[in-house]
């Protein structure tokens, strides 16, 4: 490290009659201290530590540096703090603050066994890049073990902790919960195994399915966009229902979803299983031939009032060959200012029609928002790796990240004016904050900058994870 002696000087345009001047002597600082809160949510939750054990490690023991968890934190805590790409590893792996988060006991990497590595507490790159490109048996294509790629994924393992952590997060059994299904583009631009063209996103890209309860991600699932838009979502319902039901036997499960889910074998499903449904209906000139005298009442009520009018309906409806039996349709008749807008929902429940619609079919777009919230803060869609199989790793990456992001939301921000925050409001001014990074052999010490504007959110967090006992998983 460059002293105050031998560093050079560099002077900026001056304030006033005061030179401004800079040199690179301040020590060890870091821009995320922030991630400290990170690391107090997964003592309590220990989610990160859960997801290690998603994996298989085929090194030698007596040649690893880097545990299998420290790697996974490196990797999430990298994600949370903005770091998308791994070529970002290369600097932060001398990070002291970053490797005190993961749990390095050496974080200024002074005891590293290389001379060449001495500085470098944590992996770079290279050392990163081997838990996404390893292939299933951590073997080449010639079947032997493959000497760097040997630390292997086990994906059942990763789909079911993600709604073990979502049990985890309720002491006591709800009553009702709410599945919400969506699948999205992932827009790609190399020759990645799986690229198709969509038409209806006019792009190559994949179409991973999300499946969420409220806030918590239960399911991302990486798939090509060559297919319909429900494929594979029963196999993912019927296993995410059954494992909850080993922990709530008795909690009643609704399966929301757009017309894209409205599927005949999803909806046997849930009436054969007991999972109530609510799906979107694409209309036709059968369903709007139901609500010709509701359209015209919107349409009388619009020019009286020249703001939009909704009036409801609710009938027996069924295809004409690809339902088994006649079903419940609830159907909005609407007049705006472009003109008629009817929509259509199927269910299994039996609420008010208006109330049905409005409130609990309509809650399904804050499912949208946490879509966007994974894929722009958490970069879900940084899918550009050759294979199905690593990309798929890199999604379950950010998943990881949005789940720890949204633990700490969830435990630590509540009655704060971010808790409704998005993540990357919460990383800008909760985790970004400037601090000089002091190693002893007692202590870690992290000043954090005087002028933080948000001391009191952060301090208030803080209290509250330190009231939260830490989880021995």
């Amino acid at each position: 490290m460059k002293t105050q002696c031998n560093a050079k000087s560099l002077e900026f345009h001056p304030l006033g009659r005061r030179k401004i001047v800079g040199r690179f002597d301040g020590g060890a600082i870091t821009s995320d201290a922030g991630g400290l809160l990170l690391r107090s949510v997964e003592k309590a939750t220990g989610i990160i530590r859960q997801f290690a054990r998603c994996f298989i490690d085929h090194r030698d023991p007596a040649c690893v540096e880097h545990s299998v968890e420290e790697l996974s934190g490196q990797r999430v805590y990298g994600l949370c703090l903005g770091y998308e790409d791994l070529n970002d590893h290369d600097t932060l792996r001398h990070d002291p603050l970053l490797a005190a988060l993961v749990g390095k006991l050496d974080p200024t990497g002074r005891d590293r066994k290389r001379e060449r590595d001495r500085g470098k507490a944590l992996a770079g790159k290279s050392t990163l890049n081997r838990m996404e490109l390893t292939q299933e048996g951590a073997k080449d294509s010639d079947g032997r073990k493959d000497r760097y790629k040997r630390i292997e994924v086990i994906p059942e393992a990763v789909e079911r902790l993600m709604v073990e952590v979502f049990v985890q997060a309720h002491p006591d059994a709800p009553q009702e919960i709410v599945l919400d299904l969506d699948a999205t583009d992932d827009p790609i631009h190399g020759n990645q195994e799986g690229k198709f063209f969509h038409g209806y996103y006019d792009a190559y890209c994949y179409l991973p399915l999300y499946i969420f309860s409220g806030e918590f991600l239960l399911a991302a699932k990486l798939r090509s966009s060559n297919i319909d838009g429900s494929a594979g979502a029963l196999d993912e319902i019927a296993r995410i229902v059954a494992q909850i039901r080993q922990k709530w036997p008795a909690v009643r499960i609704i399966l929301r979803g757009d017309s894209g889910f409205c599927r005949e074998a999803i909806m046997a499903w849930c009436e054969a299983n007991g999972v109530d449904f609510l799906f979107g209906l694409a209309r036709n000139v059968r369903l709007e031939k139901q609500i010709v005298e509701e359209l015209a009442q919107a349409q009388t009520l619009f020019e009286q009032t020249r703001q939009p009018a909704r009036r409801f309906k609710e009938f027996e409806y069924r295809t004409l060959d690809s339902w088994s039996r006649a079903r419940r349709v609830v159907a909005k008749a609407e007049r705006l200012d472009k003109g008629a807008n009817p929509r259509f929902v199927v269910t299994t429940l039996a609420d008010d029609p208006q109330r049905l619609y409005e409130e609990i079919y309509c809650a399904r777009g804050e499912m949208e928002n946490r879509i966007k919230e994974q894929q722009l803060s958490l970069f879900a869609d940084r899918t550009s790796a050759e294979t199905m199989r690593a990309n798929q790793m890199r999604l379950w990456w950010s998943s990881m990240g949005y789940i720890l992001m949204q633990g700490l939301r969830r435990l630590a921000l509540k009655g704060t004016e971010m808790e409704k925050a998005q993540c990357h409001t919460i990383r800008l001014k909760l985790l970004k904050i400037g601090a000089q990074v002091r190693v002893t052999v007692r202590k870690v010490w992290v000043s954090l900058a005087e002028g933080c504007p948000h001391q009191n959110i952060f301090l208030r967090a803080h209290e509250a994870l330190c009231r939260l006992p830490v989880l021995n998983c």
